[in-house]
C-alpha cells in the first residue's frame, strides 16, 4: 500500500468512527424537542468534511513509539477532529464568514431556522456558538470512552487541557492583534497558538503519550510539529488570497474582509510604499470586495515580496521538521508516514 492511499485508508477510519458517534450525539439532541433537529444537522455539516490531519499526526505519535494498529487509538484520534470542528465553528463566527467547503458557514445556514424570529442573525450567531460549545463536550467524550485503558488517557489528559487552553489563546491573540500596526513575529506567534499546536504538535505529543513514548521521543514530536504546524497555516494563508475557490471552499476576500494579522499581510504593510500601505488600509476590512480589489492586493503582495518571504519561510520550517524527524528514534513506518504528512501539509494546493 503507498503512503497515499494508507492516508486514505485511515482518513475512512476516522470518517467511519466521527460519522457514527456524531449521528448518536445529533439524534440524541433532537430528541429532546423536533425543533432542534436543524441545530442537530449542523453537527453533521460541521464534521464531514477534512483531511483528518490531526487525526492522523496522532496515529502516527501513536505509532512512531512502537504501539501496534489499534482501533480504540483511532476513536480517540478522531475526537481532536471535533476539537478542531469546533474551531472552524468559533472561528467563522468571529470572522464573520459566509462560506467554508463552498457552503454557508454555520451561523449562516442557520437563520434560515428563525424565520420570524425578531433578530435571526443574532439568534443564528448564538446557534451555532452553541453547537460549537457542543462539539468541544463531544470531543472529550469521545476520548475518554475511545476504549483505551483509563492508564493510557490519563497520560495524556494534562495535554489534552494543554491544547484547549492554547488554542483559546490563539484565537484570543488574532482577535487583540487585529488592526494593530504590521508586526510579522507576532503575526507568527498568532498562528502558532491559533494553529499550529493543536494541527501537529499536539496532536503527535497526545499520540506519543497515549503510548507511552519516553520524554526525548514527546521533545522530538515538538521539534518536527511545531514548525511544520507553522507552515501549515502560512501555506493556508497563501491560499486564503491566492488560492481557487473551487479548491479552497472560501472566498479570497474572506481573509481581506476580517483584516486578519497574516504573517502574508503583516510583511506586505511593512514593505509597501506609503501610497501602498494606504491603498491596503483602505481595502483591508472592507466587507464587501470586488475581484480588482482582491487583484490589487494581490500585485502588492507579490511586488513587495511578501509572497516570496513567506514561501521562504514555509521551505525553512519544513526542512526543519524534516530535519528533527531524521533525528527522532521512531519507527521505520511511523518516519516514512510522518515525512509523507509533512509534504502534504506544507505544500498543499488547498
Amino acid at each position: 500500500m503507498s503512503e497515499a492511499e494508507a492516508h486514505t485508508f485511515l482518513k475512512e477510519r476516522v470518517d467511519r468512527v466521527l460519522d457514527g458517534f456524531v449521528s448518536a450525539e445529533a439524534q440524541a439532541l433532537a430528541d429532546i424537542d423536533a425543533s432542534l433537529a436543524p441545530v442537530a444537522e449542523r453537527l453533521h455539516a460541521t464534521t464531514a468534511h477534512g483531511k483528518r490531519l490531526r487525526a492522523a499526526f496522532c496515529y502516527w505519535g501513536w505509532r512512531g513509539a512502537g504501539q501496534p494498529d489499534s482501533e480504540a487509538l483511532v476513536r480517540a484520534a478522531a475526537a481532536i477532529e471535533l476539537v478542531h470542528a469546533a474551531a472552524v465553528v468559533h472561528d467563522d463566527l468571529i470572522d464573520h464568514s459566509r462560506t467554508r467547503h463552498g457552503l454557508p458557514t454555520g451561523h449562516i445556514a442557520l437563520r434560515g431556522v428563525l424565520t420570524g424570529h425578531p433578530r435571526p442573525k443574532a439568534g443564528a450567531r448564538a446557534l451555532a456558538m452553541l453547537v460549537g460549545d457542543l462539539l468541544v463536550s463531544m470531543a472529550g467524550d469521545l476520548f475518554t470512552t475511545s476504549g483505551l485503558p483509563g492508564a493510557f488517557l490519563s497520560r495524556a489528559r494534562p495535554l489534552w487541557a494543554v491544547l484547549a487552553r492554547e488554542l483559546v489563546a490563539g484565537e484570543c491573540l488574532e482577535v487583540l492583534r487585529t488592526g494593530c500596526p504590521p508586526d510579522p513575529d507576532a503575526s507568527v506567534k498568532v498562528i502558532r497558538y491559533k494553529t499550529a499546536k493543536y494541527t501537529v504538535e499536539h496532536p503527535l505529543q497526545i499520540g506519543g503519550l497515549l503510548a507511552g513514548a519516553p520524554p526525548r521521543l514527546i521533545r522530538a514530536y515538538s521539534d518536527y510539529g511545531l514548525p511544520l504546524g507553522e507552515a501549515f497555516q502560512l501555506r493556508d494563508d497563501l491560499l486564503g488570497l491566492f488560492g481557487d475557490p473551487e479548491r479552497t471552499g472560501k472566498e479570497p476576500a474572506d481573509d481581506l474582509a476580517g483584516n486578519r494579522p497574516t504573517a502574508l499581510m503583516a510583511h506586505a504593510l511593512t514593505s509597501a510604499t506609503e501610497a501602498e500601505r494606504g491603498e491596503l488600509r483602505h481595502l483591508l476590512g472592507r466587507t464587501e470586495l470586488g475581484q480588482r480589489q482582491v487583484e490589487r492586493v494581490r500585485e502588492i503582495a507579490h511586488r513587495t515580496g511578501a509572497v516570496a518571504r513567506v514561501e521562504d519561510m514555509i521551505t525553512a520550517r519544513l526542512r526543519e521538521a524534516h530535519d528533527a524527524l531524521t533525528d527522532a528514534d521512531v519507527t521505520t513506518e511511523a518516519r516514512t508516514a510522518l515525512a509523507d504528512l509533512a509534504t502534504l501539509s506544507a505544500t498543499r494546493i488547498h
